[in-house]
């Protein structure tokens, strides 16, 4: 059941409850006024038949006396009977002249007496229109009490109806706090209700996606720090096999001029110069080769077209056994320098996974401008990657992490055996101007 039916529900009972309350309430004054209108009525007619018995010989001031005896002792509804002549008038108290003076109601024409002659004797019948406006306040002051009640009664079932139909909110917000505070699980209870059910469900999710999303981050860092190590090794590695030989070759060449300079003649002292120049142009390429590596440098609108042109032309180099063909537009919209090293650090991840897992004989680069954002799309017609490859992880995480952070976004495409399309989408503050045709499919 949901919220709205059972609240529907509550108020539903509710006012058949005040539907026969109101019932019971007006058949118990019902019977009441028919109860006191039958006996006004028996007493109506007891008074004129002792009248009229009392009119059939002549009538003694005893008699009188009975007769106006028995019209007090039997108090009639909404009527006032009194023998003519026979006591003095009493004026009956105008119990509803504060109501009729709000209702704009005028009785005093209609309360004159009427008389009405039985043989010898004279009754005067007059109207107490106050003794009905009485009964209709005493039956409206029962309702307004009546509704009184209900209401509190109303109050109080609509407040224990809501603390009741939201406590599973409370419920929600602890599973919410847990999530908050690194818990795995929401831990929520079985819901009855449809919608806190459905809420659950989207924080079932929530929970599921933050478990996800928390192990990709540690797997991330667990990535990043065996780049680290790996990079840091691969250095060390190149620093002792061709820097450290390249060094050694100085020192040796440095000491021989050291201990020999004496003796040496012209031709060997030009020959050792040369030798020391030779390496030292080895070890600054060497040293050059890998500060592009770890960074390249330069990197504006014209320096990164040039460092991708010579990435693509490094790994052409190695050969890898894969044509690479990169597209670059004439010109690039000014990019800054962080936005140029994701968009490097992007193609670099791209083509390096490329060349260890595609088993493509092709790859295509294509940098364009699409809708005021930079597009970078690598298309290869290797074995593409399955469902589970698709998900976001190892060099793929990294990518999505550096693009997100500048509000850019990764997709990917892949069809077995028909190879994998990686795009790249990068926004940009440029020119409306300067904005190029989207890009078509590499």
């Amino acid at each position: 059941m949901d919220l709205r039916r059972r609240l529907v529900a509550y108020l539903g009972a509710l006012l058949g409850a005040l539907f026969l309350m109101t019932l019971l309430v007006s058949f118990h004054s019902l019977r009441g006024d028919i109860a006191a209108e039958i006996e006004s009525s028996e007493r109506l007619v007891g008074i004129l038949l002792e009248a009229h018995r009392l009119s059939r010989d002549a009538v003694t001031p005893r008699e009188l006396a009975q007769l106006e005896a028995l019209i007090a002792t039997a108090p009639l509804r909404h009527v006032r009977i009194t023998v003519a002549d026979a006591s003095p008038k009493r004026e009956a108290p105008n119990g509803g002249s504060i109501v009729n003076h709000l209702l704009g109601l005028d009785f005093a024409q209609s309360e004159k007496p009427h008389p009405l002659r039985i043989g010898d004797i004279t009754l005067e019948v007059s109207p107490l229109p106050g003794s009905e406006i009485g009964e209709r306040l005493r039956d409206t002051v029962r309702l307004c009490i009546t509704l009184l009640l209900y209401s509190g009664a109303t109050l109080l079932v609509a407040w224990w109806s809501a603390h009741r139909a939201l406590s599973p909110a409370r419920a929600l917000e602890s599973g919410l706090r847990r999530l908050a505070e690194g818990e795995t699980n929401a831990a929520l209870p079985r819901l009855l209700l449809r919608e806190f059910r459905q809420i659950a469900q989207a924080i079932d999710q929530l929970a599921h996606a933050l478990v996800t999303s928390r192990a990709a981050q540690k797997a991330l860092a667990r990535d990043l720090i065996q780049i680290q190590e790996n990079e840091r090794r691969s250095l060390a590695r190149e620093l002792h096999d061709e820097m450290g030989q390249t060094l050694t070759a100085l020192g040796v060449a440095a000491a021989f001029l050291e201990r020999n300079a004496a003796t040496l003649d012209r031709e060997q002292i030009i020959s050792c110069a040369g030798d020391l120049r030779r390496e030292l142009r080895v070890g600054g390429e060497q040293l050059r080769s890998m500060l592009k590596t770890l960074r390249p440098h330069g990197l504006d609108a014209d320096g990164l077209a040039g460092a991708l042109q010579d990435l693509v032309a490094s790994w052409q180099q190695r050969g890898t056994g894969i044509a690479f063909d990169l597209d670059l537009p004439d010109r690039l919209p000014p990019v800054k320098e962080h936005s140029a090293l994701v968009v490097y650090r992007v193609v670099q991840e791209a083509l390096t996974n490329v060349v260890r897992h595609s088993g493509a004989k092709t790859c295509r680069i294509r940098l364009c401008l699409a809708q005021a954002s930079l597009q970078v799309a690598i298309a290869d017609d290797g074995k593409g990657l399955s469902v589970d490859g698709l998900a976001r992880r190892g060099g793929l995480l990294g990518i999505e992490e550096r693009l997100e952070m500048l509000g850019g976004r990764l997709d990917l495409a892949s069809q077995p055996a028909r190879g994998l399309l990686l795009t790249a989408q990068l926004p940009l503050c440029a020119n409306p101007a300067d904005l190029y045709d989207p890009c078509p499919a590499p």
